[in-house]
């Protein structure tokens, strides 16, 4: 579908061998309420492609559908950024499922109140699978430092992160785009905080985040999520944060309750006690007992995968002097 106007809102998204994923992606922008924005959509040297789903989606909805070779979703961001014709460019991950009001929640917001950089929380659409909800339960609960993503209860102050985020071109042009890197999001956000332009939590535009489907894609993601934060910290060190070594707290605290726990059984107990309140929490909110069994399994995962990458990074990184290895990041990232 072509439009005669350029449209306000620009959606870039990277997409690697996820066909499944943009067809509900694309789905449920279909749906919109407003219908003023376009899409772009980057193949970073994907495989298997979902050209199909943009053929089906295309006469619904303005698309840009391109191809390119594997160098990261970053890369792949800043080539969407660049075929943009939009005022406002808007960042969803291709596991995103966007509710139909959004577009028309975004614009009523920035018409009342405009800022140049804007982020949205996301949550757990009722269709999702147990594994993903007790997933999403670990992410955003202020009881595993969730709170830092969006939630109700924030642990930080609120950066965006890509998987619903949005700056306007006047941002780009003065700040450029996305760098191959960890956490790129936050070194994104930490660029626009510093070059003095306003960002705000935008609560009613949530997206519903599909996350992982395993736990093992959720434990290396965690892994790879605390190693960045000590690139992060190389990178501007003020960004480090007391709730951001609470993983870690968990992990060698853990460690030192289970050896007590030879020499006197109660040493267990505040580990326990944390996640029973873990698994009554994501019962209370869930209402089923499976989702918050499992919530314990994706808390300790959490915790534990992003307290054990923060350690090991801290130690080679920092104790031992190593810095940050670019080439190794860009290798990680690659089709993510």
């Amino acid at each position: 579908m072509k439009r005669e106007t350029m449209p306000y809102f620009s959606v870039i998204v990277p997409v690697y061998n996820r066909p499944d994923e943009v067809q509900d992606f694309l789905e449920s922008l279909s749906g919109q309420t407003s219908k003023d924005f376009e899409v772009v959509l980057v193949e970073d040297g994907s495989t298997v492609l979902c050209d199909k789903a943009v053929e089906k989606y295309k006469s619904q909805m303005e698309i840009q559908y391109y191809y390119k070779e594997n160098e990261g979703r970053s890369i792949a961001r800043n080539y969407g950024i660049e075929r943009a014709r939009g005022e406002y460019f808007i960042f969803f991950d291709s596991d995103c499922v966007i509710p139909p009001v959004y577009f028309e929640t975004v614009k009523n917001e920035l018409d009342k109140s405009y800022v140049d950089c804007f982020g949205g929380p996301d949550a757990a659409h009722e269709s999702f699978t147990d594994v993903q909800k007790a997933i999403n339960y670990s992410m955003t609960s202020f009881l595993t430092t969730g709170g830092i993503r969006g939630g109700k209860m924030q642990l930080e102050k609120f950066t965006p992160r890509t998987f619903n985020m949005g700056f306007s071109r006047k941002v780009y042009e003065k700040v450029g785009g996305f760098r191959e890197m960890f956490s790129e999001d936050i070194d994104m956000s930490t660029r626009i905080k510093r070059a003095q332009f306003s960002i705000r939590l935008i609560r009613p535009a949530y997206v519903y985040h599909k996350r992982r489907t395993n736990l093992k894609l959720f434990c290396r993601q965690i892994y790879v999520f605390g190693m960045s934060r000590i690139s992060l910290y190389l990178l501007y060190p003020d960004s480090l944060k007391i709730v951001h070594l609470l993983p870690s707290v968990f992990v060698v605290g853990s460690l030192v309750m289970i050896i007590g726990a030879f020499f006197c059984p109660y040493a267990l107990l505040p580990l326990l006690l944390y996640l029973f309140a873990i698994f009554f929490v994501s019962w209370i909110l869930n209402k089923n007992i499976k989702i918050a069994a499992l919530s314990v399994v994706t808390s300790v995962i959490q915790l534990g995968g992003y307290g054990l990458g923060f350690l090991k990074a801290l130690f080679l990184k920092v104790i031992l002097g190593r810095g940050r290895n670019e080439a190794e990041e860009i290798q990680i990232r690659k089709g993510k």
